[in-house]
């Protein structure tokens, strides 16, 4: 018999090689499609850059409550963290000491006023006297003397009366202003007036209006200063910050529903803290806003004209490096090395690496590399932050 397991090898052999071929053809032929990645156009507009300064808030007047003569207090004639209105009585202390002051003066000025009159009397009885030379010249000089000390002792004893007055008068204490009152510093039965017992006793507020104060540092205020005077506007930089409108960030992220103004630079940089004292103003009709409080001032440092801006998600850091994926005109991705200016919201500002109406890769950061060709899909980003506009 014919030997044909040559044969069959050989055409085992060909069919393996035709069934290879096939397969490598078909994987060709079935390699995957470019991957869709999500991009977005840089922005370019005008961009207003701000910066926030931690302040601290103070009625629009703050009046201490004082107690201006020692004694022990009376009574408290108010509810505490209401309103009072101007003259309302407050606090009244002791005025039984005061009142006998009062009462010795008004004795000696009765005493000094009986003298006043005896001089005078004398001297209206001499002059005439003195006229027909009955009396020598000398006893004339001495009533004169006598009547001149006399009034100016009855002077002296009026004084010491409406100092006396001033005196018992501290005794009631009454509201300088309309405002809002404290919590009190001093109890019925206390002995205030004098170290270390209460002096201020309360302190009573205009909080309509408030005032927001906060320290520029030095770099920043220089950096005001030239942007305001490059610009048109003003060569007086002080006055030309005080026109900008400001807004306040609350403790709870909010931001005033009332803007502000500058109404007060101080003329010297501290020097320990190399920082300016800026007093601004706010309007407070609703009274949300209460003196102590802690808010950030936003106030806006410079405007960049065609700023270029992305979101932060698209940028790497590496060691201090930025860096983005761009897609080219080609669909191809490149990483390109950026300069990042000021962070704006969840948005960055560039400053080199890239152009207008460049594509760079967002959110699949992990999955492209430099040379990969891609399927762009230009997306709208939608910033959550609450940059000012």
């Amino acid at each position: 018999m014919m030997n044909l397991r040559p044969f069959f090898l050989k055409t085992s052999s060909i069919i393996l090689v035709i069934f290879l071929s096939a397969s490598c053809s078909e994987k060709k032929q079935q390699a995957p499609p470019p991957p869709e990645i999500p991009v977005v156009k840089v922005l370019q507009k005008d961009v207003p850059i701000y910066k926030e300064f931690v302040g601290q808030v103070y009625g629009y007047s703050d009046i201490p409550i004082r107690a201006r003569v020692t004694g022990f207090l009376e009574g408290i004639h108010f509810k505490e963290g209401l309103k009072v209105k101007k003259g309302q009585l407050l606090y009244n202390i002791d005025s039984q000491e005061y009142q006998s002051k009062v009462a010795t003066q008004e004795s000696l000025l009765a005493e000094a006023k009986t003298s006043l009159a005896k001089a005078e009397s004398d001297l209206s009885r001499i002059k005439p006297l003195a006229k027909i030379n009955a009396v020598s010249q000398s006893d004339l000089d001495a009533a004169q003397a006598e009547y001149d000390a006399a009034v100016s002792y009855v002077n002296a004893m009026a004084s010491n009366l409406q100092f006396a007055k001033i005196n018992l008068s501290y005794c009631w204490i009454k509201s300088p202003i309309n405002g809002i009152i404290g919590k009190t510093k001093a109890r019925v039965g206390e002995f205030v007036g004098k170290s270390p017992n209460p002096v201020i006793l309360n302190t009573v507020s205009i909080i309509d209006t408030v005032r927001v104060e906060f320290f520029l540092p030095e770099a920043d205020y220089i950096r005001l200063a030239r942007a305001y005077k490059e610009s048109d506007q003003s060569t007086q930089n002080a006055s030309t910050v005080r026109e900008q409108n400001l807004r306040l960030i609350l403790a709870d992220g909010s931001t005033f529903k009332y803007e502000g103004y500058i109404n007060f630079i101080n003329r010297e940089v501290d020097p320990q803290t190399g920082s300016l004292l800026v007093q601004t103003t706010f309007p407070n009709p609703e009274r949300l806003l209460k003196p102590g409080q802690y808010a950030k001032v936003v106030v806006k440092m410079k405007e960049v004209k065609g700023a270029l801006l992305i979101p932060q998600r698209c940028v790497m850091e590496l060691q201090g490096q930025h860096s983005v994926y761009v897609v080219t005109d080609d669909s191809i991705v490149e990483n390109r090395q950026i300069v990042t200016g000021e962070r704006i919201g969840d948005l960055w500002l560039i400053k080199k690496g890239l152009k207008p109406d460049d594509k760079v890769v967002i959110d699949a950061l992990q999955k492209v590399n430099s040379g990969l060709k891609v399927i762009p899909e230009l997306t709208v980003f939608k910033s959550k932050s609450n940059q000012q506009d």
